[in-house]
């Protein structure tokens, strides 16, 4: 029976971090890798159902999704809008891109010290991290993504005399929809990386915490559990938007 191509290329996608971490094992057992800094996946995998049946691993997990979601919200809804209205109005455009253009190369991290200043060092101030790292990609997809749009869709609607909110939901956002889906993909990445790092400093849950605790008490294996926790979640939500990408999208299946 002749497999589909999706269905060999999410074999391949599962089967590449197997074939990894079956190396991994290997060169841990032979002694390639110093073991102390590299445990074998075997080890890390003891440790982590370990925390797992202790609840800690739960715990941190899921202060972490929850610091996601409202970041998520926070700083996607306010930037999707506003990339909408980039596309469609130059003025609009005119006036907000050169203080895009000016903040989103400053590293995230380093404005941290401010965001604790602001915020304090309660749930505020992590959410807000993963709100100003999810902004951006979206707003910049978006925007580009609506400004790509053929002309004559916009000039159909003006004819037909469609209010703005009709140009809006029915044109712009459809239209826009692939750039969207890849900024919401870079916003969750660049999302899980800044609520790591906010949850190492003034934090008490979180896999952020997690990590830098374990880093504190050097449990390594620990560590390496919080590593492939975000990097397991990175794996699901890609998955996840992947999926409703297709559905969403069908004419894009192909491709």
């Amino acid at each position: 029976m002749k497999l589909s191509e999706r269905t060999v290329e999410r074999a391949l996608g599962i089967g590449s971090p197997l074939v990894l971490l079956a190396l991994w094992e290997l060169a841990a057992r032979v002694g390639w890798i110093d073991a102390r800094f590299f445990p074998a996946p075997s080890s890390i995998g003891k440790q982590a159902w370990e925390l797992t049946a202790s609840g800690d691993l739960w715990t941190n997990l899921w202060a972490s999704l929850q610091r996601l979601f409202w970041g998520f919200l926070l700083g996607g809804i306010p930037a999707l809008i506003l990339g909408v209205l980039m596309g469609l109005y130059r003025p609009i455009r005119a006036a907000i891109d050169p203080l895009v253009s000016a903040t989103y190369p400053i590293p995230k991290s380093a404005i941290l010290p401010l965001i604790l200043l602001i915020f304090g060092l309660d749930e505020s101030s992590k959410i807000v991290m993963v709100a100003l790292g999810v902004f951006y990609p979206v707003l910049i997809n978006t925007m580009s993504g609506v400004r790509q749009i053929d002309r004559i869709y916009l000039d159909v609607g003006r004819n037909f005399h469609a209010s703005r909110w009709q140009v809006f939901r029915t044109i712009a956002l459809p239209g826009a929809l692939p750039s969207i889906m890849a900024g919401i993909k870079l916003g969750i990445g660049m999302g899980l990386i800044l609520i790591a790092i906010a949850e190492m400093i003034g934090a008490k849950s979180g896999l952020g915490y997690m990590i830098w605790n374990a880093w504190q008490i050097l449990t390594v294996e620990t560590m390496y559990v919080g590593l492939i926790s975000i990097a397991i979640l990175g794996f699901v939500f890609t998955l996840l938007l992947n999926e409703i990408e297709q559905l969403m999208l069908p004419w894009r299946r192909g491709r």
